[in-house]
C-alpha cells in the first residue's frame, strides 16, 4: 500500500459544496454517493474533500464503484485506496486513476486484486 510521501498525480480536492455543484446534486445525495461508494472521500487536508480526478463530466467515474470495493476487500483503507489511485503503478504505466479514465478498468482492478 502507498504512503502519502508517494509522488501523486497532481489532482484539485473537491470539497462537499464543491461537489452539489459540480455534480447538480443535493448534499443528501452527494453523501449517499460517498456511502455507497461511488465515491471516496478524506480528512486529511481537513474537511471531506474528494480528487476532482473521480469526476468525469459531472459525475462520479463510472469504474470508480467497483475498483473501491476491490481495494476494500484488499484491506486498503479509503485513505490508502485515495493514495492507490493516485499514484504512478508500474505495472499499469500509469497512475490507476489514469488508466480508469481511459477506460481500463479490467487491468486495474487486476492489479489490484493482487495487492491482497
Amino acid at each position: 500500500m502507498t504512503g502519502e510521501n508517494a509522488a501523486q498525480i497532481p489532482t484539485e480536492w473537491l470539497s462537499l459544496p464543491e461537489l452539489v455543484e459540480i455534480l447538480g446534486e443535493p448534499l443528501g445525495r452527494v453523501r449517499r454517493l460517498l456511502d455507497e461508494r461511488h465515491l471516496v472521500a478524506t480528512r486529511r487536508r481537513g474537511p471531506l474533500t474528494v480528487p476532482a480526478a473521480f469526476i468525469v463530466d459531472g459525475h462520479p467515474l463510472s469504474s470508480l464503484r467497483g475498483t473501491l470495493f476491490v481495494l476494500h476487500d484488499a484491506g486498503f483503507s479509503d485513505d490508502e485506496a485515495i493514495d492507490w489511485l493516485l499514484t504512478a503503478e508500474d505495472s499499469i504505466g500509469a497512475a490507476p486513476i489514469e488508466a480508469l479514465r481511459a477506460g481500463r478498468k479490467s487491468e486495474v482492478r487486476r492489479v489490484a486484486q493482487t495487492l491482497a
